[in-house]
C-alpha cells in the first residue's frame, strides 16, 4: 500500500511539473511571447492608441460606396525596443478595409513601453480589432 502511494505522489509532482512547463512553452512561440508579465503599451494608452487609429484611417470611398462594414483584426509583435513588426491581417473583412487598417498600424511609428518578462524586455504578439461601420444616418 505505501508503494501505491508513493507512486501517485510521485506521479502527481511529475504531472504538475509537466503542466507548468507546458504551459509555460505555450506562452512563448519562435521567441514572441503571446502572455507576458507587463504587457506592451502605446504612449497614452489605449484611448491614445484609438484616438491615433481613428485620426489617421481613412475609410475607403469604393466601400462606402459599396456599403462594406465589419471589423477587422491585425497582429503585430512590438519588439523590445518599442517598434511594431511583422503586422498581418489574422481576420478579414474586404481587401479595401483590410488594406487600410493594415496601413494605419503599421503607421504607428510611435515607440512603444515594451513588454517585459523576468523583467527584461521581450517581443510580445499583440492584436487590435479595428472597426469600419457606416453612419446610416441620412442628413
Amino acid at each position: 500500500m505505501k508503494t501505491i502511494q508513493m507512486f501517485l505522489l510521485v506521479m502527481v509532482i511529475i504531472g504538475a511539473g509537466t503542466t507548468q512547463i507546458s504551459a509555460q512553452n505555450d506562452k512563448v512561440k519562435d521567441g514572441v511571447y503571446t502572455i507576458c508579465e507587463e504587457m506592451p503599451e502605446y504612449p497614452g494608452g489605449d484611448k491614445a492608441l484609438k484616438a491615433d487609429i481613428i485620426a489617421n484611417i481613412e475609410y475607403p470611398e469604393e466601400a462606402k460606396t459599396k456599403g462594406i462594414q465589419g471589423k477587422v483584426y491585425i497582429t503585430f509583435v512590438v519588439d523590445e525596443l518599442g517598434k511594431i513588426k511583422d503586422a498581418k491581417i489574422v481576420r478579414k473583412v474586404d481587401p479595401l478595409l483590410d488594406k487600410e487598417a493594415l496601413r494605419v498600424v503599421s503607421a504607428l511609428d510611435k515607440t512603444w513601453t515594451p513588454g517585459k518578462d523576468k523583467g527584461k524586455a521581450v517581443n510580445v504578439s499583440y492584436t487590435i480589432p479595428i472597426q469600419f461601420a457606416l453612419d446610416d444616418k441620412k442628413e
